[in-house]
Order: structure tokens, then C-alpha cells, then sequence
């Protein structure tokens, strides 16, 4: 006993002691942990926090320790095995707010790997560029702007490839607050892809503002020009107010912006030339091809910044020749399933990347790619939209036209074989006509009174000169709007399957929208609407007959090529040719007999056939074969990553989806 009580007691007050010493607090706030004190763990504020009156704290604090690592862990090769030590603690210390930072750059004693710029063939100096000024067409294809191949053409993880330019290190890549966040795929597990570039993936602090003079130019330009125009269509303008300031962040972003307000520069003053502007598109398009070979990459700032270089091409001299990402943005924007009925920065994306393929389909007599019935317009015209927001009812309009567009590229060029299908198809495209007339008219009489002219002056009550009248709109949707609807009606009456476009009604149909649309370009003083003034103002133009129009339809055309820089020289060619003016001594002889012949009253057109000149008869449907008809748009036709011709063939590579993200309010 004597021997065993002291042991015991030993024991015992061992265990009283471990009884009694305070367990430590594995989930307590960070407030408590700053002060050193013992946290309660209470809910939502400990006790601590509510005596002392300071903000209690929650959240997981790592402690990064071993920040002082010169060079990564190296093992002698080995004949046995191959092993490779993979150091994640840099790409985890990037997910926290200055943790990248604690982390300096170290040297890599592995093979050099080739720069991707010196294979990209976008040759480039820091200095002066070389690229000749207004040659877009010299810029190589994407296929040539990275190496061909999968992701294995990459270094490993464990190697680091060198800068490109001090340009891309300015722009580092970064996701912190950006407002993009809500959609960035997090870090998956351990995949294939491996360039430790990783664009996007690892996040730095902000920037700050621009500190470069040329930079800050572009940007303006872009902000107060270009995005002027891509916002046409949006109520909340993503791309003239709230996408600049993510650029910060995002350098592929920022480049993709600068190149189009440097384009734009170079356009309207000659004193600047294209290549500082090709210099931020080869850089964002590197950016984008290097973005789309990482699986858990940001799929919203890839499919923007794809739909910004997309505009950058479609102002470009020769845009069919410069096709890199026109296909690319429209794949990008099915991976992220944007729709009509997106909200954020993914219905401003879609509407400006389905707008600039309905204005080229209208242009070249294309089938729109996307069929309209698969945007998910709500065209239930007895539901009311909010007040205010005319976009909706532009929206609807815009299915509308893209259905016209399609109906008017099916026009057929040859008979059917027996007379009885010659019947069934006109009546057929007779009721769908009908059914597009029927749904235009029920359109403008739905629409609200926001969306009609303000004021409308005749010719002769202005002192402007004009040949058109003076229609005033005052939002910029409501003239895209008003825009869409004069062109919808002047197709409509180009396409009428039984009356030809000289009858009677069709010609008034058409001179009436013909010249109110015109009127609106005439006077219009909004750069924001340029891009679809052109391209309506060219299908009412073709129909003028008067020569004083004509022209000042031609002298609005060079105005708007003054002040936006978009290009209008090949539209004057094409008219011309219409109008017949390659032939002056034509133009002559059909002067003296306009002014020879009586003045008819137009509604007395039918009635007085002699008094007008022969109208030839509309060319009879030939048989046997002749040209395609209903082409579809060639460019778009295969803009789905599921296609086997897919847009980034050999750069680019399925993401990791996972469930949708909560979204910020303008997102």
C-alpha cells in the first residue's frame, strides 16, 4: 500500500490536472484568435465580441509558413519508377486574398520550353509594330496562333513558361471580386491540363486603375463608342458601364476591350494606325485559346471576351476574311446556355451576338444559324411588360425579322416538277407570309406609346432640305426597334409570293417604310444606332427612284462612315449598280422621259397602265436545277463545340460544369 499510493495519487492528480486544462477551440471566431482570448463559440456573436462591441469574426485562416521556397523539391531520376512532386500550396494560397502574394516567383531548372508568341507568327516588338497599317487580312488564322494539339503539348505543372511581353505581365491574370465570380468554375481535382501560365486560374489583387495614357485613350474610346453601340439592346449597358471596371481583373478582358477601342481610334482618325489594335487582339486571343484548354476556366469572361474580339472582326476592313471568333463567341455563348430569357451579362452577350448575325444574314440573303424558335422569346403579346422597358418588345420584333430573314432566303429559284406541287408550295408560302404580315402589324399596334415617333415632320415643314421626312425617337432601343420593323416591312413586300414588287400595293408598301426609315437615319443624331442604320438603310435605299434620294441616301452613308468609322464605301458601289447609275446615258434617257410623261397620281397607277412605261413581267420559275436555295449562315452553321468541324479545333477542351452559382444583381 505504501508503494502504491503515491503512484496512485500521482495518477490521479495527472488526471484532475488533464480534467482541468482548457480544451482548445477549434471553431471559434477570429476576433477572439486576434485578441488570444478564449472563444465561447456562440452564435451568432460570442460572448466576447458582445462585451468588448467589436464585430465578431467567422471564417477558416490558414497560416502559409514555408513562404521562403527558392526552388521546388528534385528527385534523381530513377529507372524503377517515375515520380513527380507537384507543389499545390501556390494554386490553394491563391484562392485567399493576398495568400499569391506571401508567394515570390522562383526560377525553374527545367527545360526551356518555346514561348507560344514566337509560334503564334503575330510578330510584335515592345516597341514600334510592324504590321501594315489596314491589312487585316494578313492576320493569321487561330489555327496558327497557338501550337497544334491537345494539352499535353503543354509543360507540366512543375515547369513554368516564360512571359510573353511586359504587356502580359502588367495584365496579370486575376478572378478576385470580380463580378464574374458568381460563375467562375472553382478549382477542380488534378486534370491534364498543365500550363502553369493558368489563365484566369490564379487570382492577384487588383490592379488599380489604368496608369497608361494610350491605354486609357482606348479604353474611353471603346466606353463611349463602341460599347455606345453593343448596348443598344440592353437596359442594364454590361459593356459601356459595368464591364470595363472587371476588366481590371481580367487582362484577356482588358485586352479585348483596347483592341476594339484602338480599331475604332484607327478608324475615324488616320493618324492611328490598326496595329497597335492587332497587338491587344493577338494578345486576348492567346489569352482566349490558352483559357480554353483548362477545364475548370471562368466559361462566362471566355464566351465575353469571345463576342468582343467577335466585334473587333466586324469592324474590321474585310470581316468574311477575319472569321476567327464570329463562330467561336456563338459556341461559347451555347456552353454557357444563354438564351433569351438570360438575365445579366449572358442576355447582353446573346442579344448583341444574335443581332450581328440577323443584320449579315439580312446583307448576304442568309438563314439564321440559330433557329428563332429556339431563343425562347416570349411573343405573347397580351402580357405586358414593364413599363419602361422597351427592350422586351425589340426583342420580339427581332424573332419577327429573323423569321422574315428566313422566308425571304427560301424564296424558290426553280419550279417543282408538276404544276399541282407548284400550287401546294405557292399556297403554302402564301399563308407564311400572311402569318409574318399578321405579326408585324400585331406588333406595332401592341407596342406601347413610348415606342412610336415623338414628332414627325413632312419634308416640306422642315428646313433641313431633306428629300425624307423628319421622325423623331428619343431611346435608343425604341430606334433600333423602329429600324427593324421599317426593314421587316420593306422585305415583306420584296418577297410577296403571288404580287410582284412593282404592283400597286406592294410599291406603296414598300416606298411608305422605304422612306420613313430613311427619315429616321436622316436626322437621327445617336452614333449608338450606326450598325443597324447601315444595313437597314441599304435594303430601303434599293428600292428610291429619285435621283435626289438617292444621293442623299449616299451623303448619309458617308456621314456615318465620319463619325463612327464604320466602313459604308462598298454599299455605294452596290446601289449604284441597282440604281443603274453605271450607265448614265440610261439614267439621261430615263430623266427626259420622267419628264416628258404626265404626272400620274400613284393611286391611279392601276387604273392607267398606258400612261406608264412598259413593267416586265416577273421571270417565270425555270425547271431543272439552279442555285441552292435557303443557304443557312455559312460562318454559324457549325458554331457548336458537339459539331465535328467546331470552332478552337485542337485548343479547345470540355469545362468541368457544376451547378449553378447565386448571382449578383446585374449578373
Amino acid at each position: 500500500m505504501a508503494t502504491t499510493e503515491p503512484t496512485g495519487g500521482t495518477a490521479a492528480g495527472e488526471n484532475t490536472s488533464a480534467a482541468a486544462r482548457p480544451k482548445r477551440v477549434r471553431t471559434g471566431c477570429l476576433t477572439c484568435r486576434e485578441r488570444h482570448l478564449k472563444c465561447d463559440e456562440g452564435l451568432p456573436d460570442c460572448q466576447n465580441c458582445r462585451k468588448s462591441s467589436r464585430p465578431c469574426k467567422r471564417g477558416v485562416r490558414l497560416n502559409f509558413i514555408d513562404t521562403q521556397v527558392k526552388t521546388p523539391p528534385i528527385t534523381p531520376p530513377t529507372q524503377e519508377w517515375d515520380i513527380t512532386f507537384q507543389d499545390e500550396s501556390r494554386e490553394i494560397a491563391s484562392e485567399y486574398r493576398g495568400g499569391l502574394g506571401r508567394y515570390a516567383a522562383f526560377p525553374q531548372e527545367t527545360e526551356e520550353v518555346p514561348d507560344i508568341k514566337d509560334e503564334a507568327l503575330y510578330q510584335f516588338s515592345s516597341g514600334v509594330m510592324n504590321t501594315p497599317t489596314l491589312a487585316p487580312q494578313q492576320l493569321p488564322s487561330l489555327q496558327q496562333s497557338l501550337p497544334a494539339g491537345n494539352v499535353e503539348s503543354y509543360p507540366p505543372v512543375s515547369q513554368r513558361m516564360p512571359d510573353n511581353s511586359r504587356e502580359q505581365q502588367r495584365h496579370s491574370s486575376s478572378n478576385t471580386d470580380s463580378t464574374f465570380t458568381s460563375q467562375t468554375m472553382p478549382p477542380g481535382p488534378p486534370s491534364t491540363y498543365n500550363n502553369s501560365k493558368q489563365t484566369l486560374t490564379p487570382p492577384s489583387e487588383d490592379r488599380g486603375p489604368l496608369d497608361s495614357p494610350e491605354e486609357l485613350l482606348f479604353m474611353q474610346v471603346f466606353v463611349e463608342e463602341v460599347g455606345l453601340w453593343m448596348d443598344s439592346l440592353d437596359p442594364y449597358k454590361h459593356f459601356s458601364r459595368l464591364l470595363p471596371s472587371d476588366s481590371l481583373h481580367e487582362p484577356m478582358l482588358l485586352n479585348a476591350f483596347l483592341a476594339c477601342g484602338a480599331r475604332h481610334l484607327s478608324l475615324v482618325n488616320p493618324a492611328y494606325h490598326e496595329d497597335k489594335a492587332l497587338h491587344y487582339y493577338d494578345d486576348a486571343t492567346t489569352r482566349l485559346l490558352e483559357a480554353l484548354q483548362n477545364p475548370n476556366r471562368n466559361t462566362v469572361i471566355c464566351a465575353t471576351t469571345a463576342v468582343i474580339l467577335n466585334v473587333y472582326e466586324i469592324m474590321s476592313e474585310r470581316p468574311l476574311q477575319r472569321m476567327n471568333h464570329i463562330a467561336g463567341a456563338r459556341a461559347l455563348i451555347k456552353e454557357c446556355r444563354w438564351t433569351a430569357k438570360s438575365t445579366g451579362v449572358g442576355a447582353a452577350c446573346f442579344w448583341i451576338n444574335v443581332g450581328m448575325e440577323l443584320l449579315s444574314c439580312i446583307r448576304f440573303n442568309w438563314q439564321v444559324a440559330w433557329d428563332p424558335d429556339l431563343w425562347g422569346v416570349d411573343m405573347d403579346f397580351s402580357r405586358e411588360i414593364e413599363y419602361g422597358r422597351e427592350e422586351g418588345w425589340t426583342y420580339r420584333l427581332m424573332y419577327i425579322v429573323a423569321k422574315i430573314a428566313n422566308f425571304r432566303s427560301l424564296v424558290p429559284r426553280q419550279a417543282e416538277s408538276t404544276q399541282h406541287a407548284e400550287q401546294v408550295r405557292l399556297q403554302n408560302r402564301f399563308n407564311d407570309w400572311n402569318q409574318l404580315k399578321d405579326w408585324i402589324d400585331t406588333w406595332n399596334n401592341s407596342i406601347p406609346r413610348t415606342m412610336r415617333p415623338m414628332g414627325y415632320l413632312y419634308p416640306h415643314q422642315t428646313s433641313s432640305k431633306s428629300a425624307f421626312p423628319e421622325v423623331w425617337l428619343i431611346k435608343r432601343t425604341t430606334i433600333v426597334a423602329r429600324l427593324f420593323y421599317h426593314t421587316g416591312m420593306c422585305l415583306l413586300a420584296q418577297t410577296h409570293p403571288v404580287l410582284s414588287t412593282r404592283s400597286p400595293e406592294m410599291h406603296d408598301l414598300q416606298q411608305s417604310h422605304a422612306h420613313d426609315l430613311c427619315g429616321i437615319v436622316a436626322h437621327v443624331k445617336d452614333r449608338g444606332v450606326a450598325s443597324v442604320a447601315i444595313r437597314s438603310l441599304a435594303i430601303a435605299a434599293e428600292c428610291l427612284v429619285s435621283r435626289r434620294e438617292q444621293e442623299e441616301v449616299l451623303e448619309i452613308f458617308d456621314r456615318i462612315q465620319k463619325e463612327t468609322g464604320w466602313r459604308t464605301g462598298f454599299l455605294h458601289k452596290e446601289l449604284k449598280e441597282k440604281w443603274g447609275w453605271n450607265n448614265e446615258e440610261q439614267y439621261q434617257q430615263q430623266q427626259q422621259q420622267n419628264m416628258s410623261a404626265p404626272v400620274i397620281p400613284l393611286q391611279n397607277f392601276q387604273y392607267q397602265p398606258s400612261n406608264l412605261p412598259p413593267v416586265p413581267p416577273p421571270p417565270p420559275l425555270k425547271q431543272g436545277p439552279g442555285p441552292r436555295q435557303g443557304i443557312i449562315n455559312p460562318i454559324l452553321r457549325s458554331a457548336d463545340f458537339s459539331a465535328p468541324t467546331h470552332p478552337y479545333q485542337n485548343h479547345y477542351v470540355a469545362p468541368i460544369h457544376l451547378p449553378p452559382q447565386p448571382q449578383y444583381s446585374h449578373y
